[in-house]
């Protein structure tokens, strides 16, 4: 896919995949004037049900949708990082690469949600070049995600399904890795009392919508 067209893909993608809030039927409405500029027709049927879906409930149901799916289904978790590391001293670590990530290119890394929420790396993707590298390192969580999610009543799957679309395919690691997690789930190894993420991580995230410094 081309790179505009995989931009255009990230940015409605972050605003399909993000909590519905008071502004959700102006990012709907922009989601479907973007996808009128999308060449590629497998990504804009999906990501355009999705919109329409979406569109098609109240803002309490839609939340309560967002909440059932992403917050009480077992396997459905929106913050990447958790795939591969689960609650360990690595997942720390890879934050602590996601904020620099964001920091190298130009965004300010504000209180909020944690850098792996896939949102905000969405956002990231169609803004910047970077975005698109770190999603591609996440290849395996996203398959997993998208996986879990197809067996959901939803159109949340078509909209990770049409990430994945937009991304190289996935390489044998990757592959080997999914593999891994789907026989064994994420790291469960604990740290006992100490926080997973180091305190300059810990209440730190990249607001959606963040600014450019």
């Amino acid at each position: 896919m081309r790179s505009s067209a995989a931009r255009t893909v990230f940015g409605c993608a972050s605003v399909l995949l993000s909590y519905p809030d008071e502004h959700h039927a102006r990012d709907l409405a922009a989601v479907c004037d973007a996808l009128g500029r999308l060449s590629d027709g497998r990504a804009r049927s999906e990501l355009a049900a999705a919109a329409e879906w979406l569109g098609g409930m109240s803002p309490m149901e839609a939340a309560a949708t967002y909440v059932d799916t992403f917050d009480l289904r077992r396997g459905v978790c929106l913050h990447l990082t958790y795939y591969r590391h689960g609650d360990t001293r690595e997942r720390g670590m890879a934050l602590t690469a996601l904020v620099d990530a964001f920091r190298g290119a130009g965004f300010d890394v504000v209180a909020g949600e944690l850098p792996d929420y896939l949102p905000a790396l969405l956002e990231l993707a169609a803004a910047h070049p970077v975005g698109a590298t770190v999603l591609a390192e996440h290849r395996m969580a996203l398959d997993a995600l998208h996986a879990a999610l197809v067996k959901t009543d939803g159109r949340y799957a078509g909209v990770v399904g049409a990430v994945c679309d937009a991304l190289p395919g996935p390489t044998r690691k990757d592959r080997q890795a999914l593999r891994r997690y789907r026989a064994e789930g994420p790291p469960s190894e604990k740290v006992g009392l100490e926080p997973f993420a180091p305190p300059e991580v810990l209440g730190q995230g990249v607001t959606i919508g963040a600014t450019r410094r």
